[in-house]
């Protein structure tokens, strides 16, 4: 019994030394729980800039003929190209008028430059073109090689070689002689052949006299020896007028002027502003005449440009211009401007 009660009494002592050695641990320290911090929002990504797409220019057919109808267009052509000017002009060359009158006629031209009596013509005819600007004043010159043509009086006697048989040449040839007292049949032999025949007859001197227009008359002075110009028929025309010897237009149809009032406004202002480049910057507008083989060269362009007189005459003020001279080619022979004089719807007018 003894034995086991001192057994008994160990265990325990064992125990609570146990018990010392793994005393209950102290509560841990306590760490503050930080608070949850909202997310940043990212910034919205900018959006990317895109440029407008650039608008897109009002498309013309727009022809004009090599000669001095088309010397003023020159510098317009050439902003075109460069892609400067508010229409994009689909343009054309061409070397002879019939080749555009049936184009402007059915649609594929909008507009185009022409004699002025033609462009009258079509109106007659169609009642679907419009005269928009007169652009060529008197271009027509008489030739010699010699020195004694100072006068309309001294073409008496002479043989004059002309260009324009049936066409405004003659017609305004014979106006001008008649006023000047001289009846073309009778005091005037007047034989009618190809403005490249008669220049090469001035040019070799095998022709005296002769009628040619700018700047087909300039190739033949600048070439022959002897030949000049000895009288323009322009300046005759003014002395005996109050309107101007205006030989060329630009034409529109009138279905494309009605619908399109801003496309024709802006291409008058455009034109005009050729038409001032090449009077004020021969030199420059001559390559340029050349380039778009208007004339053979630069220089018969340098030399023809100051005569040829180049306008853009537009509205009343081109009825005005044109009045005595559509009367005047009416009373040659009605059939030259389509048997009838204009009438007030004739010309365009904003």
């Amino acid at each position: 019994m003894k034995r086991t009660s001192s057994i008994c009494l160990l265990l325990a002592l064992c125990l609570a030394l146990l018990a010392g050695c793994f005393g209950s641990a102290p509560p841990a320290a306590s760490t503050p729980t930080p608070e949850p911090t909202a997310a940043a929002t990212p910034a919205p990504a900018p959006e990317p800039t895109v440029a407008p797409a650039p608008a897109q220019r009002p498309q013309v057919n727009l022809a004009v003929i090599t000669g001095p109808t088309g010397i003023g267009a020159v510098k317009l052509m050439s902003d075109n190209d460069a892609g400067e000017t508010k229409n994009a002009y689909n343009m054309t060359v061409a070397a002879a008028p019939d080749e555009l009158t049936g184009k402007l006629i059915s649609g594929d031209l909008d507009m185009a430059a022409l004699a002025t009596n033609l462009a009258l013509n079509l109106y007659n005819q169609t009642e679907e073109i419009q005269l928009l600007a007169v652009n060529t004043l008197g271009v027509l010159y008489i030739l010699e090689n010699g020195s004694t043509i100072q006068t309309p009086a001294d073409l008496k006697g002479k043989t004059i070689y002309a260009m324009g048989q049936g066409a405004n040449p003659e017609y305004v040839l014979r106006h001008l002689l008649t006023v000047n007292g001289l009846d073309p049949d009778k005091d005037i032999t007047i034989e009618f052949t190809a403005p490249d025949t008669i220049q090469a007859g001035m040019i070799s001197g095998d022709m005296d006299v002769a009628l040619l227009g700018m700047p087909a008359a300039m190739g033949a002075v600048m070439r022959g020896e002897d030949t000049r110009l000895a009288l323009s028929l322009g300046e005759l025309w003014a002395e005996q007028t109050e309107g101007e010897l205006a030989m060329g237009c630009i034409a529109v149809r009138r279905d494309f002027a009605a619908e399109n009032p801003q496309i024709v406004a802006d291409f008058l202002e455009e034109y005009a502003a050729s038409v001032r480049f090449v009077r004020e910057n021969v030199d420059e507008a001559a390559e340029l005449v050349a380039a778009y083989g208007i004339t053979p060269n630069a220089a018969i362009a340098k030399a023809s440009i100051p005569l040829c007189n180049l306008v853009c005459i537009t509205g009343t003020e081109a009825q005005f211009t044109l009045q005595d001279y559509y009367k005047i080619l009416f009373d040659a022979n009605p059939k030259s401007i389509g048997g009838f004089t204009p009438d007030d719807d004739f010309y365009y007018v904003p």
